[in-house]
């Protein structure tokens, strides 16, 4: 199923984030945790995309055996950093044999080890866009950053590269995590107010590890409030307490976001079905998360 059908629907839908492995000889144990994730029938799952193409294969792999094992409609990742229009085609047309019909079009990071220049054929993600839409059949995607994208030189300017995608074809967004669903709410007047009016559907990471939350705030430049690291501060060094707090923390953000009638709302995993499984049960009586009963 095509991902705008799913969000034209007035139910609320939660899905999840997972990844495939980046090695070849890990991808039965990948696979096993993404299954699990699977396996707690989320509205939809989005599988992720290595640097450069690196884990191309594994990611569309995964996702047509999550849709074909457990009925659950997937979206590929596809970044455009290092990768050739020719390239870009032949991706697109496995997706279409494996029966993806969703994609999340990005740019995506310079690998580390890419010798020359990867922006050759694509420089920005909005050409990717309008190449998916050329090639026809699939509900295209895109990534906005609610706090800017760290290469933006201001938030107006990330908004109108927004824009830009959406122009050429998106029919969905969804952010860049964040740990204060204020700074959301004012990213979506902000592009509201430039005219974009797709769905944009927020991005929520559960911390259990500190590492992950300095890791965050390296990669992306995110805002953590006092009251987050605090938690972090307390918990971190309790591995089960710290994973309790962080599930927490996601699902207060969660019930958040749909008290104010936000309805569509996407988790990163990190491939970890048990922090699937706390949020679906905190939210049970909430929503229906369609997870599977032990």
């Amino acid at each position: 199923m095509k991902l705008d059908t799913i969000l034209l629907k007035n139910d609320v839908t939660l899905s999840f984030e997972v990844f495939p492995p980046k090695v070849t000889a890990n991808y039965e144990s990948v696979k096993e945790a993404a299954y699990g994730v699977a396996k707690r029938k989320p509205s939809y799952m989005s599988v992720t995309y290595g640097a450069g193409g690196s884990t191309g294969g594994n990611t569309l792999k995964l996702a047509k055996g999550i849709q074909e094992e457990y009925g659950v409609t997937t979206i590929a990742h596809l970044t455009c950093v290092g990768a050739t229009k020719e390239g870009i085609r032949q991706a697109l047309t496995q997706m279409r044999e494996a029966g993806i019909e969703n994609v999340l079009a990005l740019r995506g990071d310079r690998p580390k080890d890419f010798e020359g220049d990867p922006f050759t054929e694509y420089h920005y993600a909005s050409e990717l866009v309008e190449d998916i839409q050329a090639f026809g059949g699939m509900c295209i995607g895109g990534a906005c950053y609610p706090e800017g994208h760290v290469e933006s030189e201001n938030t107006q300017e990330d908004i109108l590269n927004l824009k830009k995608k959406v122009d050429a074809g998106c029919a969905y967004l969804t952010t860049q995590m964040f740990f204060d669903n204020n700074i959301f709410y004012n990213f979506l007047c902000r592009v509201r107010e430039a005219g974009i009016g797709v769905p944009v559907i927020p991005g929520i990471m559960p911390i259990t590890r500190p590492s992950q939350l300095q890791s965050a705030v390296r990669l992306s430049g995110c805002n953590v409030p006092m009251r987050f690291r605090s938690i972090v501060d307390c918990f971190g060094k309790n591995p089960e307490a710290m994973q309790q707090a962080g599930i927490i923390y996601a699902t207060d953000q969660i019930i958040d976001l749909i008290a104010n009638g936000i309805k569509h709302i996407h988790v990163y995993s990190m491939n970890k079905p048990e922090v699937v499984k706390g949020i679906q049960e905190s939210l049970c009586k909430i929503i229906y998360t369609g997870g599977q009963k032990d």
